[in-house]
């Protein structure tokens, strides 16, 4: 099914070549080089020693270089303890030769070839930067630049690194105008991936022999430097958009193929629009089905429909979101949302799902929503492992996903508040899905969720955790909700019903709110509310929704936790 198209363990065209010594393997983009979670094995090296094991070899490889996730091409790995003992010594003292290719904006026509020299330190967030020489903290870094091709603006250039500081071509090219397409880090001119590729590397073989191995260069490579970036044309060319869902599975490979029992997650997103290089497109998984999102009506929706029918999924259900956010649809109109899957098979009425071993359950073919909102789910894990003897207030609770989380963390209470009769009957369901005893502990109100903190402040009510996860725009019988203009209002409220020492979880998905300003919102809230606080610290948006290039990520969220 979808582990077998989408996410394979190892493709045997990846391998490029293998001897006793030595394995050379082509990484695709999207695959990390090392993992970054060791629950999640999600690296090369992980990968090619499980397809070893698999064939009944020795599976053990040396690991002696580094791509980043999104740079594909040549990674040599040793076999042997004498092949390990030789490419250690020629790549500590730099005489393997690596060479590059990468597509730029903006390098000169008549600039033939150039020598990058810059010394480079380590900057925030993961980013390197260009470093005065005076800088203790700076490395040498050296680039040789040969161009070989140039359209319009944009040119393909061969790069010799001969030294391998981290992300040190791609800031070198940044920092000399001519930043690397698709470098979401560094860039600003979209492409369909890093256009970033290892297309060689030579050194001496254990044999004693010369050698050069090379990667083929990806067809996204020439396709750009004729024409640019192909925005919704990517679904035009069947190749293309079929290398696309390949880079975003393998983006989310660790995701769907955790070995781990207590990580199981069997439902997350895909592909997330422009951030996947698929405008226009979202796709989430849900154990063997795909549910594809489209923002409009999109002239080439069948055949990304087509697509994902062809990736190995059981079934593929369709929803179609109103280009405005704020507009008012019937959810459950089967040109929007059809009850039945429109390729495939269907799946079940109720279909259970796992996020991080916590069960849930999903609903694929009622309405535009299937009763989970999968961008929450590291939230939903911060507050199961907050929860412990707490009394744990949801607000605008749906299906009572938060609820289920911060049960199943051991949560003392939690009451859950929505305006929906049906949705919070869901969230019952949903909590005897999770084997959890409701009783007293465990209250379902059904109620605006302004007038019911109103009243509970009024009564003197405390909370320990309280989640403000509103919808962006909402009306009840009480009022009609705008996050961009009512929020603070919402987070004040809240925080009255907080206990000293409480934390508050607040997040919004409304696109119009940028980060800044939605701390500048709950810092308000914490003024109009009277609380003093300890700490208002943002929450890393999940991984499995990139956010398109120059943009934020849709979900905000923040911690707020306040003085005892």
């Amino acid at each position: 099914m979808l582990k077998d198209g989408l996410f394979r363990a190892f493709d045997d065209a990846w391998l490029i070549h293998s001897d006793a010594h030595v394995l050379v393997v082509d990484k695709p983009a999207g695959m990390a080089s090392q993992a970054a979670d060791a629950e999640r094995p999600d690296d090369v090296a992980s990968r090619l020693s499980a397809w070893l094991a698999a064939r009944g070899e020795p599976s053990h490889v040396g690991v002696h270089q580094r791509l980043d996730r999104e740079t594909s091409g040549v990674m040599v790995f040793s076999r042997s303890k004498a092949a390990s003992a030789t490419l250690a010594a020629q790549f500590e003292s730099r005489k393997v030769e690596k060479r590059y290719v990468a597509c730029v904006s903006g390098w000169p026509a008549g600039r033939a070839d150039a020598t990058l020299v810059d010394m480079l330190a380590d900057g925030e967030r993961g980013r390197v930067v260009v470093a005065d020489r005076r800088d203790k903290r700076a490395k040498q870094a050296r680039t040789v630049v040969r161009l070989l091709q140039h359209r319009s603006g944009r040119a393909k250039l061969e790069l010799l690194l001969e030294t391998g500081r981290t992300h040190q071509a791609r800031v070198q090219l940044a920092h000399a105008r001519a930043p690397i397409a698709g470098d979401t880090l560094y860039g600003a001119q979209a492409a369909p991936r890093l256009l970033l590729h290892a297309k060689s590397v030579s050194f001496v073989h254990p044999s004693g022999r010369d050698v050069t191995y090379h990667a083929r260069l990806p067809a996204e490579f020439d396709a750009w430097l004729e024409r640019g970036d192909p925005g919704e044309g990517i679904y035009d060319d069947p190749d293309m958009l079929g290398r696309a869902l390949h880079r975003a599975a393998e983006r989310r490979y660790g995701l769907a193929t955790s070995p781990s029992a207590a990580r199981n997650t069997t439902a997350f997103r895909l592909v997330n629009e422009a951030g996947d290089a698929l405008p226009g497109l979202a796709v989430d998984v849900y154990g063997d089905w795909l549910v594809a999102q489209f923002y409009g009506d999109r002239p080439w929706r069948e055949r990304a429909l087509d697509a994902l029918s062809n990736a190995g999924a059981r079934g593929v259900y369709m929803k179609v979101r109103p280009k405005q956010a704020n507009t008012l649809v019937d959810t459950r109109k089967d040109d929007l949302a059809p009850r039945e899957p429109v390729r495939g098979e269907a799946a079940p009425a109720d279909l259970p799902i796992f996020e991080e071993a916590v069960p849930y359950l999903a609903r694929l073919g009622d309405g535009l929503s299937t009763g989970i909102f999968l961008d929450q789910r590291a939230n939903r894990r911060r507050v199961r492992e907050a929860a412990k003897g707490k009394r744990v207030l949801n607000l605008f609770s749906y299906t009572c996903g938060f609820s289920v989380a911060a049960a199943v963390g051991g949560a003392r209470a939690t009451v859950s508040v929505d305006a929906s009769v049906a949705a919070l009957e869901r969230g019952r369901e949903g909590f005897a899905h999770a084997a959890i005893a409701l009783g007293a502990a465990h209250t379902f109100v059904a109620d605006d969720a302004f007038s019911w903190l109103e009243r509970a402040a009024k009564k003197g009510d405390r909370y320990d955790l309280i989640i403000v996860d509103p919808p962006s725009y909402s009306s009840t019988k009480a009022r009609r909700f705008v996050a961009e203009s009512d929020y603070a209002e919402l987070a004040a409220l809240a925080l009255r019903v907080l206990s000293p020492g409480g934390e508050l979880l607040a997040c919004t998905n409304h696109r119009g709110i940028a980060a800044a300003k939605f701390r500048r919102v709950l810092f308000d809230a914490l003024r109009l509310a009277g609380r003093e606080h300890v700490q208002v610290k943002d929450v890393s948006p999940p991984l499995d929704y990139p956010a398109a290039m120059g943009l934020e990520s849709h979900l905000k969220s923040v911690w707020v936790t306040l003085a005892r």
